[in-house]
């Protein structure tokens, strides 16, 4: 893997994001891929298998809420990539883009491009 091509999985994960389409979201996880999307003990082990990714994302449902996602890929070693984000979501609670988390990704990459394994570390932005 280089740059360009965890930049094209990072395009294809933001289509996935915004369509909450199981085909978009297939495309782009190997069939044994994990997938933490929480730090914290009661998710230790995440989802396992590109079936419970996509049915845990569908759950999830971020493509009926207004988001925006901003990103620098920080390191790319083999099929290891590290990238920081910035997500922001409009819940409509309050000012537009009352919800902001500040994200670190660890994806590792099967020799096809697809992700392998997908750990989150996310912190919320305090509202005060």
């Amino acid at each position: 893997m280089d740059r360009a091509d965890v930049e094209r999985w990072i395009d294809a994960y933001r289509r996935a994001w915004a369509s909450d389409d199981a085909a978009d979201i297939a495309a782009l996880f190997t069939e044994d891929a994990t997938y933490k999307p929480y730090p914290w003990r009661r998710e230790a082990v995440g989802w396992q298998g590109r079936d419970e990714i996509i049915a845990r994302w569908m759950e999830h449902g971020d493509a009926k809420i207004g988001w925006r996602f901003e990103h620098e890929t920080l390191a790319v070693d083999g099929d290891t990539a590290v990238i920081e984000g910035w997500t922001y979501y409009d819940r409509g609670e309050g000012a537009p883009w009352d919800e902001a988390y500040a994200n670190i990704w660890l994806v590792r990459f099967a020799t096809d491009g697809r992700a392998r394994q997908f750990k989150e570390w996310w912190v919320q932005k305090p509202t005060e």
